[in-house]
Parts: structure tokens; C-alpha cells; sequence
């Protein structure tokens, strides 16, 4: 199987970001560029970001979680702790969360360490969530292996007559990341792959650093 891409090209031309123009705090443009994107590019997931970790065989590995929520001190997202996701981050928290809004042609790139938020916080989201979500939060063994999709069919119809006019309680094992940033890189696209980007580096006295990369 081969097929020739080397013509798929488009070029950037939509916006800029100048560093002068770039606020000291890197979450204050995290927000006003969310805000952008959620206004005038609803075509776009605006909460969907991409999560990398190093897996316990030693190999990275992506995939697409939701932001549910983002304060000055990180950004948080929920799942499965025993999941693969879950053990790996257990094992190593350094993680690379990522955004790409291709509508507006941005990505932001973020460094961290992802660590669990507390009960109540979990507690408190799950309580919010719809019912057959959170049914199934248990019903999910998260990346097990499973026969077929009827098995989970099956756990569920039977998961709905336990609780029916009760109340669904948060599995222990389920719950909360708050990944604060040590870096943040905001990239913006522009003509000629002459990209703007700035990126935010946390210092040793928790001041954050500002500079503008070469495309």
C-alpha cells in the first residue's frame, strides 16, 4: 500500500501571535484563545486534547481525553486509574497534554506532572455526570481485554436492575488528574511556514519565562 502525500499542503493565514502582545501568564492566554475557538469554531471539540504518557513498556503513547476543567494551578480530566493511561501515569507522571483547533490553525503543546485530585473533587464530578455515564464507568475494566461488546451489554442491563432508584456510587478506582504545567507552547499558523510560536517555561522561582521559537 503506498499513496503519494508530499501534495497535501495549506497554507496558515487566519491569525497571529505576537510575543509583545502575549500576556506573563500562559494560562491567561490558555483561556482567551479557548474562549476564541468555543465562540467562532464550534465545528471544533474545543475540550479535546490529546494526552501522552510513557506506557510501562517503555513507549509513548497518545490519545484523546477531555479537559473538564482548568484553573491557574492545572488542568484536569478524568479516568480509569487502572487504566493504561492510569497505570502509567502511577509509574511516571511527566505527561504532554495537546491542542489542536484546526479551525482557528492553533495548538497548544503542554508539559506537566499529572497527579490524582482529591475524593471530593471526583466525588463531586461524578455526582454531575449522566447516569449511563457513570454506569458505565463501572462497567468498563479500562484497556482489559474483553470477548465481545455483549459482554459489556450484559454488565450494564445488570448494573441498570442493581441501581434502579438508587443512586450510582464513584468506583474508587475511577477519578481526577490535575496536570500542572511546567511549559506551555502556543503556536499559531502563518503563511510560508513562518509559524508563530511562543512558549512558557516555569522557573526555579515559579516566575514564568517567555520566548519566541523559530518555526
Amino acid at each position: 500500500m503506498e499513496k503519494d502525500l508530499s501534495k497535501y499542503r495549506k497554507s496558515y493565514e487566519k491569525h497571529e501571535l505576537l510575543i509583545e502582545e502575549a500576556p506573563d501568564n500562559p494560562l491567561e492566554l490558555f483561556q482567551k484563545w479557548f474562549f476564541e475557538v468555543d465562540k467562532f469554531f464550534p465545528e471544533d471539540e474545543t475540550n479535546a486534547m490529546t494526552i501522552s504518557t510513557i506506557g510501562l513498556d517503555g513507549f509513548p503513547k497518545n490519545r484523546v481525553v477531555l479537559l473538564k476543567k482548568y484553573t491557574y494551578e492545572g488542568f484536569i480530566f478524568y479516568t480509569n486509574y487502572q487504566s493504561e493511561k492510569g497505570k502509567a501515569i502511577e509509574a511516571n507522571p511527566n505527561v504532554c497534554l495537546s491542542f489542536f483547533w484546526h479551525g482557528a490553525e492553533r495548538q497548544i503543546i503542554i508539559k506537566g506532572k499529572a497527579e490524582k485530585i482529591s475524593e471530593n473533587l471526583s466525588d463531586g464530578y461524578f455526582e454531575s455526570r449522566p447516569r449511563g455515564s457513570q454506569l458505565g464507568a463501572i462497567v468498563s475494566n479500562q484497556s482489559e481485554v474483553i470477548s465481545c461488546r455483549e459482554e459489556l451489554e450484559e454488565r450494564l442491563a445488570s448494573l441498570e436492575k442493581k441501581f434502579e432508584g438508587k443512586e450510582v456510587p464513584r468506583p474508587k478506582t475511577w477519578g481526577g488528574f490535575m496536570v500542572k504545567p511546567i511549559e506551555i507552547e502556543f503556536w499559531q499558523g502563518r503563511p510560508n511556514r513562518l509559524h508563530d510560536r511562543i512558549r512558557y517555561a516555569l522557573s526555579p522561582e515559579y516566575d514564568w519565562i517567555k520566548n519566541r521559537l523559530s518555526p
